[in-house]
């Protein structure tokens, strides 16, 4: 067993984007972060940035995969303090007349029950360790609240992800497991890039739309892991100030 650090984290889909954002974000203050995710590549690249990250890949579709995740970071650091559940896809856009049941059943899988089984793993490590507990995380999105036209895997999923942060803080008080979600929007990263270009709007316009850096978002989720397990951020929404979400749908 490697000798931890103060705090263990783990960030699924670490290898770029948001997650890769926020495990620079978290080794910076001193965390030591796993970055978990399928592109090996991408996870090493984002691992050499900083001495307190750490690259494994892991595929959180597969239930084996993720169990043997979370069974290397037992073995390695002893514990676990923070899972942030930030893998997801967006799906293609597309009316739903015209969404194959291919692409709203491979959003919910990857969104949805990639984020169960880590979630569940998480909770056996966090009961089982001593001290007891830690904190989950769960990247939702705007689209939790309000959706985006045409993107309705999306949207259920995200729906979802809320239904499952609010059963993990109940399930959690029994083992001193904290559970919070951060609704995130237009934070600059390549998926959302199409966005600032020009994006679907509820009138069938077509609109650039503001966007933040993505260092907000990562900041965001590193206070919500520093707070101790007595307190906690059950739902946070930080977004761009003046994107189209508020008076949207």
């Amino acid at each position: 067993m490697e000798r931890p650090t103060e705090h263990i984290a783990l960030i699924t889909g670490g290898g770029s984007g948001i997650g890769k954002a926020t495990g620079l974000k978290l080794a910076q203050a001193g965390w030591h972060v796993v970055l978990a995710g399928r592109n090996l590549g991408k996870l090493q690249e984002t691992a050499q940035l900083h001495s307190n990250l750490t690259a494994i890949t892991a595929d959180v579709t597969n239930e084996t995969q993720v169990d043997a995740l979370f069974s290397e970071i037992q073995q390695r650091f002893g514990r676990l303090d923070l899972l942030f559940n930030n893998a997801g896809i967006f799906s293609p856009a597309a009316r739903i007349s015209q969404t194959s049941l291919e692409a709203f059943t491979n959003s919910l899988t990857i969104n949805v029950t990639g984020a169960f089984l880590c979630a569940r793993a998480a909770f056996r490590l966090m009961a089982a360790q001593t001290p007891q507990g830690g904190r989950i995380i769960n990247n939702g999105s705007i689209s939790a609240h309000v959706p985006r036209p045409h993107a309705v895997a999306y949207t259920v999923s995200k729906h979802a992800i809320t239904g499952l942060t609010r059963s993990l803080s109940l399930e959690g008080r029994a083992n001193n497991i904290a559970c919070g979600q951060i609704d995130i929007g237009n934070a600059t990263t390549e998926l959302t890039a199409g966005i600032a270009r020009g994006s679907l709007q509820a009138d069938g316009t077509q609109a650039p739309e503001p966007m933040m850096d993505v260092d907000h978002a990562a900041s965001s989720v590193l206070h919500m892991a520093s707070l101790p397990l007595t307190a906690n951020v059950q739902f946070m929404t930080v977004m761009a100030t003046s994107m189209p979400f508020i008076g949207r749908g």
